[in-house]
């Protein structure tokens, strides 16, 4: 009778796949949503500061939908399916296992409010993924700065302007690897990079999830 019981809990609460809402593989993506995201060309998008950065996709459909739902609609589960499609991304750039995976920090008040912050779970996740250090604690938002998304670059230059402090005594193992959702303009990498460099951290590569622009 219990396994009766449990069995129609299960079936009751039965995961659905958020973009398409069938239950038949009872996760949050199906593997024929993931398999829809497709993968940028491997190579440098950009030039910033002298570091490397990279981009996985597009912020577009599926992608796009799986970053809004983690972001914004409290759907955390969905940090695993945007660090594995960022991991199988970076398998594809190198085989080194010496980095340590920074997030790009939100300010504190932010954090509470929205209760987590989601590159945090995404950083764990891709590092459970790749073997990476994870380390979170390396660098802070200290400034409570606006949403970028609708600020040009010189606005969002200004704005990060001052927003981060480095805790040199965080440093682990490894080159550092910091990680955002998004990469428009590069701002956030580059403001990230110069506070690292006034700590002598220079050894620095970068790698968002997706940008709004194509190959």
């Amino acid at each position: 009778m219990k396994k009766f019981f449990l069995g129609l809990l299960d079936w009751i609460y039965k995961k659905k796949c958020y973009f398409c809402g069938r239950s038949t593989e009872c996760v949050k993506m199906c593997s024929e949503c993931y398999d829809e995201m497709e993968h940028l060309p491997i190579r440098v998008n950009r030039i910033i500061d002298g570091k490397k950065v990279y981009c996985a996709g597009v912020y577009e459909k599926n992608l796009q939908k799986l970053i809004r739902g983690l972001k914004y609609h409290n759907q955390r589960d969905l940090a695993y399916y945007l660090a594995k499609f960022m991991a199988e991304y970076w398998e594809n750039i190198t085989d080194d296992k010496d980095f340590q995976i920074v997030p790009v920090p939100i300010f504190e008040k932010r954090r509470k409010q929205r209760k987590y912050n989601h590159m945090d779970l995404v950083a764990e996740e891709l590092a459970k993924l790749t073997g990476f250090n994870y380390n979170p604690d390396i660098i802070k938002r200290i400034k409570n700065t606006k949403p970028q998304y609708n600020l040009k670059k010189l606005q969002r230059t200004e704005n990060l302007k001052n927003a981060f402090e480095v805790d040199k005594s965080k440093l682990k193992q490894g080159e550092i690897l910091i990680i955002d959702d998004i990469c428009t303009t590069g701002s956030t990498f580059e403001e990230m990079i110069a506070e690292f460099k006034k700590s002598n951290i220079d050894n620095i590569v970068c790698l968002a999830a997706t940008t709004p622009f194509g190959d």
